[in-house]
Formats: C-alpha cells, sequence, structure tokens
C-alpha cells in the first residue's frame, strides 16, 4: 500500500468500461485537487458545454497589465511578448508603460537581448496582437495549473515544475512536453516503470490525452469528459483544446452514419417497389432524391457524377470543359450521340456538394474560381493580397479628366546646371551622340512603346509611394498587412526587398537561444547558461538546478542536490553510483542548437521556395560571406552606384519620375 502511492499512484483508472471500445482509450486519470471553496454543486466531470461555471472578471490589476502588453505590442511589433512581460513586472505602477517605452527605444539591445519576432510570428492571422498563452494570468489560474501538474506529474518537485510553468507562462498544454520529458528522467519514475509498467502519455492526440476521461453516458455510448479543476478559466480553456475537436469529430461521423444509413434504406426500398432512375453518366440506378437532371434535355444525372465533375473541374483539368464561367454551372455530364448544350444549376450543385464530406471546402473554393474568373473579365487593374485569394480594384485607377503630374519648379535650375556642365565637359561630344541615338530610337514605334510603358508605370509607383504601400486584406479570414510593392507582409517600420537571409539569420538565432534559455519562475528572467556549473543564481536570489530546474536556494539544498562522489572538475559524464544531477552536466547543447537550426532552415526554404547556396551558408556563418577581392571590388562600386551595381531600366524610371515631376 506505501509502494504505490509513494510511486504516485497506480497506472489504472478508477471504474471499468462496460465495452471493448474502452480498451484502446485507456489513459491515465488526473485528479488535480480542487479548492475547498469550490461550488459543490457543480459536476465533477464536464461533458457538456453547459456545464462549465462562468468565468469570474479579470482582476483590476491583471487586467491594466494585459492593457499595457497590448500596448506595447503595438508599438514594438517585432519583440516577442516576454521581454514586455519582464519589463512590466521589474517597474512600479506608476508611468511604467512610459519608462518602458523609453527604454525600449533608447537602449533595446539591453532589455530585448536577441528576442525578436520571427516573420512567421509576424503574420499570424490572429486578429489580437497578444494571445491568451502570452498574456498576464491571474493568481487563481496559476495555481489551478501548478496544482494540474502536481497531480499528474508527482515523480517531479515543486520547484521543477514551477520553472517549466513559468517558462510557458502557465500555460499547461505547451508546459506539458516538457514535464513529460522531465519526469521520464526522474528516479520515481525509473523505479515504477519497473514495478508497474508505467509509461508516460506523450501522444498530442486529444483522444488519448491524460485529461481525457471517457465515461459511460445514459444511452450506454463511451462520450469524452474533463475532470473539473475547480478553476473556471481554466475548466473552459481545457474543455475548448481538448473536447470540442473530440466532440465535433464524433457527431461529422454520427451524421455521416446516420446519412448513409438513410440512403441504404431509401434505396432498398425503391428496388422493391421498382423505382429507381439510371443515370445518362454513369448508366447506376439511384433513387430520386439523389438525382437532378440538365435544363436543356432533361437528361438524369445522378449526385454521384455531379460530385465528380465538380472535384476534377476545380482540382484536375476539367475546368474548361465542364464548367459554364458565365451562369456558374455545370456542363451536362450525360453520354449521349450527340454533346449537350444544358447545365446543372448551381442550386443542384450546392445540393449534390453538401452530401460529400468535404462538399462545404469544394464549394468555397468553386466560388473562388468563378469570382476570380469573373475579376479577370472585368479588365479592371487589382491589388491582390499575396497571402490570400481576396482582391480588389486598385484606387489609383484614375479617369482620364484626373489631373496630370506636374514638374518640380525646385529642380529646374539644377537641371539647368547639369545640361550646360555637359555642354562645357570633355565628353561632350560622346553625350551628344548617345542623345542623337536616342531620338532616332524614339522615332520607331517599338522603342517608344517600351519606353512608354516603363515610365507609365514609374508614375503609378510613384504616386502609390505617394499615397502609402501598406495594404490590409479585407478578408474577416485573412486580415494581414502587406507591402504593395514587394508583396511581402508589412511590419512598421517596413524595408521593401529586405534581404532574406537577413530574416534567415534572425530566424535561426532566435530559435537557437529559445531553445536552451531558462526563466526564473520568481521574477520571470530569461537567460541562458554560458559557461561554469549547473546551480545558477537569479539576480533575484533565486537559485536552481539549470538541469530539473528545481529550486536548490534552501540550506538543506545548495551543492547537496549535486552528485558528491569525486570526480574532476568540468567531468559531464553520468555518475555510475548514484543518480543525482552532475553539477557539470551539460545538456548536450551543440545537438540542442543543430536540431534548433535545422529546424529554422527548414521553414526558411518552405517559405522561400529553394535552397541555400555556398555564398550564402558562409554568409550565415560569419554574417559577411565571400570577402577578398570580389568583396573589395562590390564595396568599391557601392560608393558611386547605389546598391553596388548598375541601375536596372525601372530604377533609372524611377529617379526621372521623382526628380523631375511632384
Amino acid at each position: 500500500m506505501f509502494l504505490p502511492g509513494f510511486l504516485g499512484g497506480p497506472s489504472g483508472r478508477r471504474g471499468s468500461f462496460k465495452s471493448n471500445k474502452s480498451k484502446s482509450r485507456h489513459t491515465p486519470e488526473v485528479s488535480p485537487s480542487r479548492p475547498q471553496n469550490h461550488d459543490s454543486s457543480s459536476p465533477e466531470y464536464l461533458a457538456d458545454e453547459s456545464q462549465l461555471l462562468p468565468v469570474t472578471p479579470t482582476a483590476e490589476d491583471v487586467l491594466e497589465l494585459n492593457n499595457n502588453l497590448e500596448m506595447l505590442a503595438a508599438l514594438f511589433p517585432d519583440v516577442q511578448i516576454e521581454v514586455f512581460r519582464e519589463m512590466l513586472t521589474s517597474f512600479s505602477e506608476e508611468s511604467r508603460l512610459f519608462i518602458i517605452t523609453d527604454k525600449l527605444l533608447k537602449n533595446p539591445g539591453l532589455y530585448v537581448k536577441g528576442r525578436r519576432r520571427a516573420s512567421d510570428d509576424n503574420t499570424s492571422n490572429s486578429t489580437t496582437l497578444v494571445s491568451r498563452t502570452e498574456a498576464f494570468r491571474t493568481t487563481e489560474y496559476k495555481k489551478a495549473v501548478r496544482a494540474l501538474a502536481m497531480q499528474e506529474f508527482k515523480g517531479l518537485s515543486r520547484s521543477s515544475i514551477d520553472a517549466v510553468l513559468s517558462e510557458s507562462n502557465y500555460s499547461y498544454l505547451d508546459a506539458r512536453p516538457t514535464l513529460v520529458d522531465l519526469s521520464c528522467k526522474s528516479w520515481k519514475f525509473t523505479i515504477s516503470s519497473i514495478f508497474f509498467r508505467r509509461r508516460p502519455v506523450t501522444s498530442t492526440e486529444a483522444e488519448t490525452h491524460p485529461l481525457i476521461i471517457w465515461r459511460a453516458a445514459d444511452d450506454g455510448t463511451m462520450v469524452p469528459t474533463l475532470k473539473a479543476t475547480g478553476s473556471a478559466e481554466l475548466d473552459r480553456e481545457l474543455f475548448e483544446e481538448l473536447i470540442k475537436p473530440l466532440k465535433h469529430r464524433e457527431q461529422l461521423s454520427r451524421e455521416e452514419k446516420d446519412r448513409a444509413l438513410a440512403v441504404s434504406l431509401s434505396t432498398e426500398e425503391a428496388e422493391a417497389n421498382e423505382a429507381t432512375f439510371e443515370c445518362t453518366c454513369c448508366y447506376s440506378d439511384v433513387i430520386f432524391e439523389e438525382l437532378t437532371t440538365c435544363d436543356a434535355e432533361g437528361h438524369p444525372v445522378c449526385f454521384r457524377c455531379v460530385q465528380h465533375s465538380i472535384s476534377e473541374a476545380i482540382f484536375g483539368q476539367g475546368w474548361q470543359r465542364s464548367i459554364e464561367k458565365e451562369r456558374g454551372a455545370l456542363r451536362c455530364p450525360a453520354v449521349a450521340s450527340t454533346e449537350c448544350d444544358g447545365c446543372i444549376s448551381s442550386e443542384h450543385i450546392h445540393r449534390a456538394m453538401r452530401e460529400e464530406r468535404n462538399g462545404d471546402e469544394i464549394l468555397r473554393k468553386l466560388d473562388q474560381r468563378l469570382a476570380e474568373h469573373g475579376l479577370l473579365s472585368s479588365g479592371l487593374p487589382l491589388i491582390r493580397c499575396p497571402f490570400c485569394s481576396y482582391a480588389e480594384v486598385d484606387d489609383l485607377y484614375m479617369p482620364t479628366s484626373s489631373p496630370r503630374p506636374k514638374l518640380r519648379a525646385s529642380n529646374l535650375p539644377n537641371l539647368i546646371v547639369i545640361f550646360v556642365g555637359l555642354i562645357l565637359s570633355p565628353l561632350y561630344l560622346p553625350i551628344l551622340t548617345l542623345v542623337l541615338a536616342c531620338v532616332v530610337l524614339c522615332l520607331h514605334g517599338s522603342f517608344r512603346g517600351y519606353v512608354s510603358s516603363h515610365l507609365r508605370a514609374a508614375m503609378v509607383r510613384y504616386q502609390r509611394r505617394r499615397r502609402g504601400l501598406k495594404f490590409t486584406c479585407q478578408n474577416p479570414a485573412c486580415a494581414r498587412s502587406s507591402c504593395l510593392s514587394c508583396s511581402k507582409a508589412w511590419v512598421d517600420i517596413h524595408v521593401c526587398h529586405e534581404s532574406s537571409l537577413v530574416a534567415l539569420r534572425t530566424q535561426v538565432e532566435l530559435a537557437m537561444s529559445m531553445a536552451i534559455k531558462r526563466v526564473c519562475p520568481r521574477c520571470n528572467m530569461s537567460f541562458v547558461k554560458t559557461a561554469g556549473c549547473n546551480k545558477l543564481t537569479c539576480p533575484c536570489g533565486y537559485k536552481m538546478c539549470y538541469v530539473c530546474r528545481k529550486d536548490i536556494g534552501t540550506p538543506t539544498e545548495g551543492y547537496s542536490h549535486f552528485c558528491q562522489h569525486f570526480r574532476p572538475e568540468g567531468d559531464g559524464r553520468q555518475c555510475k553510483e548514484c543518480n543525482k544531477c552532475n553539477l557539470w552536466e551539460t545538456e548536450n547543447t551543440e545537438e540542442i542548437l543543430r536540431k534548433a537550426k535545422i529546424e529554422a532552415e527548414r521553414k526558411w526554404r518552405v517559405s522561400e521556395k529553394r535552397d541555400l547556396s555556398d555564398a550564402e551558408k558562409a554568409y550565415l556563418e560569419d554574417g559577411v560571406g565571400t570577402l577578398g577581392r570580389k568583396g573589395r571590388s562590390r564595396r568599391a562600386r557601392e560608393q558611386f552606384l547605389p546598391g553596388g551595381k548598375i541601375p536596372s531600366v525601372e530604377e533609372l524610371c524611377d529617379f526621372i519620375i521623382e526628380t523631375l515631376f511632384v
């Protein structure tokens, strides 16, 4: 009796299931300690959203901190949220928002320390600046999360759990993978795995999550339930992340089975009464409810053929053949001696597609392609969102009565001086020859059209720059901002055509720092161990073990927390005589950093759709890349030409327009 309780309880679940289905969903039951003031009338197991208690209003101090957090995130969108959390908790309440803003503007490196947001973080689809997992948490919520973690991971110390929860801002679902990894290394888990064959549930599937308890309903079916934690906010969060996906999936499965049963019964009844109809496309017998006809000769076509034709038109090569784009209808797929000119109406298409599993998604793509065809047929100039299919008419499209651009009067004296200087220069004859050659070429229609088209495009770009380059997508599912010039995600302050290598190097450095950082559970300060032993001391006085994150600041801990057997200083090998943490044990930082770098480069290759060249890899290693004679000549060119290269035709036209016109 003592040993199972000492090891954290047996692995079996309370109660037994009546069906064999429960054996495949056998998960340990987590029973978090519930506060004494919890309402006794509330259910112990939450199976429906109506059983969730209303969330109490957020305290004024936490609400003020979250408001300040959103303001700082709007002012500094390229800085990670944890930087603002650290600074908000470090300064006093009086004028701390203005103090933090001033410090970040004057000396950002002292506080940011490389914790910048990657491009993927800046371009999230969320309309909120601060997500729920990044906001400040109430004290009650933190207590509930800590109690839940202590109940599930009994083999870990309280200080280790607090340290891991602090790293994830007390988000239980985000902290659980790290807690599972640490629990596998504890001596309690080692002993319990030998005696009770316990294994931690590491699957991320909601069906096998240890917080999900499958219980028998009144009708005998097994339903997923969530054991109440005592915190209404935590219960609602876990219910939305774990229970809702399971319920939605089961509802879809149940509806599909019910519909298949209804069709089967209707088919049997129709066949018994000889009331079936033959499809003129696949020649199969179908019931009346699964049939439609074309609007010309009345060819009967089954819903299955309609579904196949629409799917082939959207995802295959049947768009031109099958879709009547002006009406948004499906051409009749009937097999006849002469081709039928009839169509299946859009109403019948919707009826047929809604009976398919992904019918709504296919209909949405059909509407998008029809809308795309309508926009292209209109011939209007369009602005498109680079992240979705949204498009709108360019507001720079102006009628012929619009005022023409005017010459910039302030630059006329400069142009006269330049013209006189060219006449008096020794290069007068070559320049005059070049001007005459340009005049002769302008007499040719094709060259004149080429030059005028580039000048018109440069004028449009100039007008757009004056109006502003920021474009915000009006699609509610996207709502992302982009640049009209470079089509990249908009980030204040935006620089067009910023080198993707700079972004890649930033992402790699960020991923590598995030992989090895630790967070103090007392002051939420982030830090990374670069050298020395595994006894870490925070500036606030908190002492913790770098390996297991346990609090070792008590008088009985300290260096006694680590292995006391003799070993040379700096020896990080595992002790063979005890299971204590090694004072000099390293976390194989090189391997962790290598994996983080590989993952960051993989995401970059997916977004850029190309691989790194040798020169780009050299740049990532030292930040400079290929030097030597080529590098010196490149720097010499940059002194005379912008960017160190000969300007293109577009750049030359932009310079002429910006210089001459206003």
